[in-house]
């Protein structure tokens, strides 16, 4: 007997996907409330290898998922909180129509809640998969702290999101996590380093908020996605703070208690003072007390190997780099931005204060003679102490991002700042570096200094007034020239007409002579030929010409790399010449950058010529 044939679109794509409007009736939940539940639940669409079979034949644009997701979330008893809520709106509604204000007040206190904590289980079985997943979390949730109260944003979420940036951001401090800071134009770039992962996320400037420019973005789905990541940044805050053996929520030190006490009458409420103090990051947390016990130390073994003592070598260069600012007291002023710089110096064990009329958490006032900097954002300051540095706020930032505590000569106030580079740009063979980055890794490996930077400064600027001096020498020498070759055009003038036909005779001479001594030259050589006996021609030694070592090596090295390119099959030899192709694109590139920069320097070399001469 034959086979039973097989339908068509039973089996395959057909039945792998699903339509969003199938997977809403299978469902049996409204639109909004299906968008919700995927993003809760990290369900997204897929793109089938052939649509029209996914599609049953049909070329329509479709929306598509995959159906084990959907039967997935089947199963989730979200689904019928959801349900829930839709009839507790009707009667709400209904209670409100029939101004039944008591029946509507304890249908509003007996409002279904569902909770996340299993969806946050499900999603992450282990702690280090969500700090994998932890980027876009901290993006959304510190964005979301800068808004303001609207119709489409909740008051809640915006005080819960800058709630639990302040306490990241605690903790971050407390471990000394923060490895590089970079200031950009969308806003500041963190990365720090937690339990062997390293976590990146963006931070927007404080402007205002302007509804008009946010018209087309549907905060809605941005609610549902910081709905889920608020949750799951409670559960990382709350294991990272446990990890260090600190409370939380987190408490403050006695110590920082007693200055809470003195200032919180005078800025905020009782209720509002330990918030305020945790978002100052100025203040120590408090941590658990544990009942110690002596237990023997255990003595390890020392093994000597290369591996082990790199690995020592790069810890106590890690140590030496979370104690940077170690011993540095700044106080920031009132034009520069308070929380990334003091976050940026107490990260690295350094103390930061400010004014104590812009916010609670001051630790010491600007007539500190203690202070060692001043961050300033002015070019002349009112006020200037001979005991401290006042430099631009980029200086610590840099200083983070090279490791190292750079001179402070270069971020002056007043000073053109030297370019900020990004920690995050890996340099690769054949890239352009720039030149600022050069010398930032001489300096990083001992191989330069500061004295030798600015002797190169001063050449260049010597090299620069010798090659003035010899242009107006140049230029001296040239007038004067003009000078005489006018003076004896003039004596000339006069003159002309009468010599006019003697220097066409003696050109004419001139001509005639040169033509008769160039015919009996070649007459002569054609008799010399002529007359040389074949016996004299002769057979010399010839000189060997001995090839370097390098270039033969070179040469031997170019033609086995041929000899490569030519055995290549034909399967592979595409993929070799699109590689090679990017890297000539790449040094090409590179040597337009090359370029432009060289272009860049002459013309600020100019810019400097003229400001030295107008200034003369």
């Amino acid at each position: 007997m034959g086979r039973l044939m097989q339908k068509k679109y039973e089996s395959g794509a057909a039945t792998a996907y699903i339509t969003r409007n199938r997977a809403i009736n299978y469902l049996q939940i409204s639109l909004p409330d299906f968008r919700r539940l995927c993003i809760l639940k990290g369900v997204y669409p897929r793109e089938p290898k052939n649509k029209k079979k996914a599609n049953k034949g049909s070329t329509a644009p479709r929306t598509f998922y995959l159906m084990k997701d959907i039967q997935y979330l089947s199963h989730e008893p979200i689904i019928n909180k959801f349900r829930e809520f839709k009839v507790f709106v009707r009667k709400l509604k209904k209670a409100f129509a029939k101004a039944e204000h008591g029946r509507a007040q304890t249908l509003q206190e007996n409002k279904p809640v569902y909770k996340l904590d299993h969806i946050i289980k499900e999603r992450y079985p282990t702690f280090v998969d969500a700090l994998r997943d932890l980027d876009d979390c901290l993006c959304l949730v510190f964005l979301f702290a800068t808004f303001p109260q609207t119709k489409n944003i909740p008051g809640d979420f915006v005080q819960r999101c800058r709630h639990l940036s302040v306490e990241f951001m605690n903790f971050i401090v407390a471990a000394r996590a923060l490895r590089k800071v970079f200031l950009s134009i969308k806003g500041i770039y963190y990365q720090v380093e937690m339990q062997g992962q390293v976590v990146t996320w963006l931070v927007p400037y404080s402007f205002g908020f302007n509804a008009k420019a946010c018209a087309d973005v549907d905060f809605r789905v941005m609610a549902h996605f910081v709905e889920f990541y608020i949750t799951m940044l409670g559960f990382v805050n709350f294991k990272l703070y446990t990890s260090l053996g600190l409370h939380y929520p987190p408490k403050l030190t006695f110590e920082a208690k007693l200055k809470d006490d003195d200032e919180k009458n005078a800025y905020c409420l009782e209720s509002e003072a330990t918030g305020e103090r945790l978002a100052a990051l100025s203040a120590s947390l408090a941590s658990v007390v544990t009942q110690s016990t002596e237990e023997d130390e255990v003595e390890l073994d020392e093994f000597e190997d290369s591996r082990t003592q790199e690995a020592k070598q790069e810890e106590e260069k890690e140590k030496a780099f979370q104690k940077l600012f170690n011993g540095l007291k700044v106080f920031v002023s009132r034009e520069v931005p308070r929380e990334p710089v003091v976050f940026a110096v107490r990260s690295f064990g350094g103390e930061a204060s400010w004014d104590r009329s812009v916010a609670m958490g001051a630790a010491f006032d600007e007539s500190d003679e203690t202070i060692t900097h001043q961050i300033v954002d002015r070019p002349k300051p009112d006020r200037q102490y001979l005991s401290r540095y006042y430099i631009q706020p980029q200086w610590l930032f840099d200083c983070v991002n090279a490791k190292m505590l750079l001179p402070v000569e270069d971020y002056f106030p007043g000073v053109v700042l030297p370019p900020h580079l990004s920690p995050f740009v890996e340099y690769k063979e054949g890239d352009y570096v720039p030149p600022e980055k050069e010398a930032l890794s001489r300096r990083q490996q001992g191989l330069d200094t500061g004295d030798a930077v600015a002797k190169e400064a001063e050449d260049s600027e010597e090299e620069d007034e010798n090659e003035e001096e010899e242009g107006q020498e140049e230029e001296d020498e040239e007038i004067d020239d003009e000078d005489q070759e006018e003076e004896e055009v003039e004596d000339e003038d006069d003159d002309d007409e009468d010599d006019d036909e003697e220097e066409d005779e003696d050109e004419e001479e001139e001509e005639v002579q040169k033509v008769e001594k160039k015919t009996p030259l070649k007459r002569k050589q054609d008799d010399d030929v002529s007359d040389t006996p074949p016996s004299s021609i002769k057979v010399k030694e010839g000189k060997l010409d001995y090839e370097d070592a390098s270039s033969k090596a070179n040469r031997e090295e170019w033609e086995a790399r041929k000899l490569a390119i030519m055995m290549i099959p034909k399967k592979r030899k595409r993929l070799f010449e699109k590689l090679s192709k990017r890297e000539r694109r790449k040094k090409h590139e590179a040597k337009k950058l090359t370029a432009k920069r060289e272009e860049f320097e002459k013309s600020q070399k100019t810019m400097k010529k003229k400001q030295r001469l107008s200034n003369n």
